[in-house]
């Protein structure tokens, strides 16, 4: 006789006390600080090695040449970020997927040409001369990226390549005189030289960044807490956002002793948030660093690589155009030296010293912003002190080894964290 096995029907699944898991994640200032703690243990430094070198480099500055932290310096410094910034800003893209553009300062030098010589020597509207600046720059990107996915050329070659072509383009474009000036009437001009927040507006800035910052937040850990995901905090992202609008309110307040806050640096500021936002709250940005982790993997898992690619060295050399058009606006004329000397290395170095990894897959829109502002104060800060050009290169050339050092030792650690 066969038995027959009773039938055994399954309970409901125990319920899940989503308050008490976020509890356990711990939400508050206790578990924000065993996070970071764990972060730091796995060899995720964020921006922690750039801020602590920012803080040195500042304080040996200012011991040695009190005017180094005037506000009139500090708002050179910042206006004088710009340029390299936002071409900066560009590789950090590239270098986020995994591939690496050489030739970033020659594309800023053509894009300053060619707004030269529609606007001044072919009487063009301003805009329409920028824009087919930048669209040059766009078209750079889109041959760089079919010869990197459709041909299997490595961007290192097509973009060293791209920099002798471009470089003798600009310099057939200014022809035998070699530079052509900018008018200083021109709304150009002014905007990156003249063009300065008014003092009542740079408070309201600062409110409304300190306040965006918030709600962003706030609306991100309501999102996860509905899915049942561990969430930060309101009062510690009220303590983030606080902090954050103290800190701004101090600084504005001592730029505004000075010439106070330029428009050009508040918009460079406003396109590094953007980007950032781009490149953590969307999937275009969740598959960039996918791509740059591993782009086998993200083949398989459905991302079109090859699209993110493009979308990358375009977006690189739109924003190298972008900053060779600020930087003639800066100098009010543009010559053969346009995009030329350390322009492109600076750039480069501007990304991989604010945190960009050269590995691909790591990084952030403020290592731009960071990097560049590493740069220029040890250019103001050695200017200060009427030292020779050489030891700016031979200074930005050890604190770029370091941040590559760094780089390998955190990704060293990432890994034999992962394995245990």
């Amino acid at each position: 006789m066969t038995g027959v096995r009773p039938t055994v029907t399954p309970g409901p699944p125990p319920a899940i006390d989503r308050r008490d898991e976020r509890l356990r994640a711990g939400t508050g200032l206790r578990g924000a600080l065993s996070t970071a703690v764990d972060r730091l243990r796995s060899g995720d430094l964020g921006v922690l090695p750039v801020v602590a070198g920012l803080v040195v480099i500042w304080t040996v500055f200012q011991i040695l040449n009190p005017v180094f932290l005037s506000p009139a310096n500090l708002v050179n410094l910042t206006m004088e970020s710009v340029a390299v910034g936002t071409i900066a800003l560009g590789v950090v893209c590239v270098l986020l997927v995994g591939q690496i553009d050489l030739s970033v300062g020659s594309v800023s030098g053509l894009a300053a040409a060619i707004t030269a010589v529609a606007f001044v020597g072919q009487g063009w509207p301003l805009a329409v001369a920028v824009a087919t600046a930048v669209l040059a720059g766009s078209v750079v990107g889109g041959v760089y990226a079919l010869m990197v996915t459709r041909l299997g050329v490595p961007s290192f070659v097509a973009t060293l390549a791209g920099l002798l072509a471009i470089l003798g383009l600009q310099l057939w474009l200014l022809g035998a005189q070699g530079a052509i000036n900018l008018p200083f009437t021109s709304p150009l001009v002014f905007y990156a030289q003249l063009a300065f927040v008014p003092e009542w507006l740079s408070y309201v800035l600062v409110a409304v960044t300190a306040g965006g910052l918030f709600a962003s937040r706030h609306g991100h850990a309501r999102r996860r807490a509905a899915a049942g995901l561990s969430a930060r905090s309101t009062t510690g992202l009220l303590a983030e956002s606080g902090t954050l609008l103290l800190g701004l309110l101090a600084l504005v307040w001592y730029l505004n002793l000075g010439r106070g806050l330029g428009w050009m640096f508040v918009v460079f500021v406003a396109m590094v948030v953007g980007l950032n936002h781009l490149l953590r709250r969307t999937a275009w940005g969740r598959a960039v660093y996918a791509v740059g982790g591993n782009a086998e993997a993200a083949r398989r898992a459905g991302i079109r690589v090859n699209s993110v690619l493009v979308s990358a060295f375009v977006l690189c050399s739109s924003l190298a155009a972008l900053g060779g058009v600020l930087a003639a606006a800066r100098l009010a004329a543009a010559n053969q030296s346009t995009g030329t000397g350390d322009v492109n290395l600076n750039a480069i170095a501007a990304a991989v010293i604010g945190g960009t990894s050269l590995f691909g897959g790591r990084g952030s829109a403020f290592a731009a912003l960071l990097g560049v502002i590493v740069i220029q104060s040890i250019s103001s800060g050695l200017t200060l002190l009427n030292l020779d050009s050489s030891f700016r290169f031979m200074v930005t050339g050890l604190v770029l080894a370091l941040a590559v050092a760094l780089d390998s030792v955190a990704r060293r650690s990432r890994a034999s964290h992962g394995r245990a």
